[in-house]
């Protein structure tokens, strides 16, 4: 339950971050005309996720045997070295506010105002198939009250993300990173030991 909870509480703050930098800026810039755009890109971004979400489980349910535990290892393996990338990536990001709006920015001066749709639909849709995936290499180790953590860190995500940009006070989101971080680091080296063992076992 912890490390579901963990997963979609990260991922979803991540997404909620970016969403709420887009809209500030559109309604600080007086551009939130197209915040309908950013809204569109949302739910087409999550109704994707869900079915890519669909997809994944039906695909790792259609496996049996050797071949399950090669899937399995390979997803477990394949979602620790995403994890480790994408804690290493975000530890060098200092910029990406600024160049979440250039990109805001070129999008809507080309007239493409579409492109501003399928720049928060990536965003989002990219923490989807993340988490998609930490969860499916999450199942396959527990799948004790996976799913009231994951339900539970989206809906703390959200809390918390709409509090940072409608609260005066600031809070220290470094810091939520950074104790989080340590968390899937330590699920990611589990996840690296139950794929090289799965792939043992299919020998």
């Amino acid at each position: 339950m912890i490390s579901s909870f963990i997963i979609t509480f990260r991922e979803t703050l991540e997404a909620a971050l970016i969403v709420g930098i887009i809209l500030a800026y559109l309604l600080r810039t007086k551009r939130a005309k197209y915040n309908n755009l950013v809204y569109l890109g949302i739910v087409s971004a999550v109704v994707a996720s869900v079915i890519s979400a669909l997809l994944f489980n039906k695909l790792a349910g259609g496996f049996t045997g050797t071949a399950e535990q090669i899937f399995e290892g390979i997803t477990m393996l394949l979602a620790s070295f995403l994890i480790t990338f994408m804690i290493l990536w975000l530890m060098k990001q200092k910029h990406v506010a600024r160049e979440l709006e250039k990109k805001v920015d070129v999008e809507i001066d080309k007239a493409q105002q579409f492109g501003l749709f399928f720049v928060v639909f990536i965003s989002v849709f990219r923490e989807g198939i993340e988490t998609v995936l930490f969860l499916g290499a999450a199942s396959f180790i527990s799948t004790d009250n996976a799913l009231a953590g994951a339900l539970l860190g989206i809906i703390a995500a959200i809390i918390l993300g709409y509090i940072l940009f409608t609260s005066t006070k600031k809070i220290n989101i470094k810091t939520f990173f950074n104790a989080t971080s340590i968390i899937l680091i330590l699920f990611a080296a589990g996840l690296v030991a139950h794929g090289i063992h799965e792939f043992q076992e299919a020998k």
